[in-house]
C-alpha cells in the first residue's frame, strides 16, 4: 500500500526543524533528504531512518525492521515520536550529521 501524500506531508513539516526536508517519491512510497543526504525512506505511512550508533543512542528502543522486502533493517519511528516535533527534528539531525556527505555527481563525458 502506498504511503498518502498527507502523511508524507505531516511527517516531512514534524521534521522541519532538523533542516531542509525533501520527500522525493520512490516507486510509489518516499525517499527522505535531510540537507541533501538521504536519512530514511516513509513506506506505508510509517517512517523509517537509516540506523545510526549516535540516532541509536538518542532514540532509545526503537524497533528495527526492514521497510520493504529485501532492505536493510532502520529505525521504525512511532506515531508518538513522529508527533513530538522537537524529539523528531532533533533525532534527524542527528541522524543526518552522522551519515557522510552525498557523493557529487560527475557529469559523463559527451563522445
Amino acid at each position: 500500500m502506498a504511503s498518502q501524500q498527507s502523511i508524507v506531508e505531516y511527517i516531512s513539516e514534524q521534521m522541519g526543524g532538523a533542516g531542509s526536508i525533501v520527500a522525493k517519491k520512490m516507486f510509489g512510497e518516499y525517499g527522505i533528504y535531510c540537507d541533501d543526504k538521504f536519512i530514511g525512506v516513509i513506506c506505508n505511512d510509517t517512517l523509517f531512518l537509516k540506523p545510526t550508533p549516535e540516532g541509536i543512542s538518542f532514540s532509545g528502543d526503537l524497533e528495527q525492521l526492514p521497510p520493504y522486502k529485501g532492505a536493510k533493517p532502520s529505525l521504525v519511528v512511532p506515531q508518538n515520536g513522529v508527533d513530538n516535533a522537537d524529539w523528531l527534528a532533533k533525532l534527524v539531525a542527528i541522524t543526518a550529521n552522522a551519515l557522510p556527505a552525498a557523493k557529487k555527481k560527475i557529469p559523463k563525458a559527451k563522445g
